[in-house]
């Protein structure tokens, strides 16, 4: 991502925009001018968060999106590069991750419903991996390892995503929620990192 000087545009304080292609999310940490880009194009402003109902409903649709990534690409993942035990535990993987994003959206609605949320969630390790690896757009003809790298990344920016959220979130209840989740997805990424770091890592 990069701003580009010069084009007219007000950043504000915890506007959070989109990479249309790629589906990033970033949020804006200082108020200024110019166009924020990804994978080459615009990025889309979702929102000035405005109340503790537009952070809910902006966080359902995000696991909504989630799901669909993974639900669709656990059926798309046909390359010719994955053999058939990693063709496996790919779909595997990913059609879990498509229901507990499903999940995810479920506890998001209770509580905007007006539910309590009791927090279970606790601290998961990092492994860091995915820090060091350059980003990967989703393709059919992907091999094992750029799956891989796909989907820490997209965990590793739900995690930073729902953490900032719990920054911005107006009652213990939902800052627990929003912090509870985070860990939810770095599960997720944990359990990707191990895999790389067994069949990537292990092959070098």
């Amino acid at each position: 991502m990069q701003s580009i000087a010069g084009t007219p545009g007000d950043k504000r304080i915890n506007d959070f925009y989109k990479c249309k292609a790629c589906q990033k999310l970033v949020k804006v940490i200082n108020e200024g001018k110019g166009e924020l880009s990804c994978c080459g194009s615009p990025m889309k402003m979702l929102s000035g968060f405005g109340s503790i109902h537009e952070i809910l409903d902006f966080a359902i649709e995000k696991e909504q999106e989630a799901s669909q990534f993974y639900a669709d690409w656990a059926k798309k993942l046909t390359s010719p590069n994955l053999d058939p035990d990693q063709l496996f535990v790919l779909r595997d993987m990913f059609e879990h991750f498509a229901q507990e994003e499903l999940k995810h959206k479920e506890k998001l609605n209770r509580v905007q419903k007006g539910s309590l949320f009791q927090p279970s969630a606790k601290q998961v390790t990092d492994l860091k991996i995915v820090d060091y690896l350059v980003d990967i757009m989703p393709s059919p003809n992907m091999d094992y390892q750029e799956a891989l790298i796909i989907a820490m990344k997209r965990e590793k920016a739900s995690f930073k995503l729902y953490n900032d959220l719990g920054e911005i979130a107006g009652t213990e209840n939902l800052r627990a929620l929003f912090t509870a989740l985070a860990q939810e997805e770095a599960k997720h990424k944990l359990r990707l990192e191990t895999e790389y770091e067994k069949e990537i890592y292990s092959e070098n």
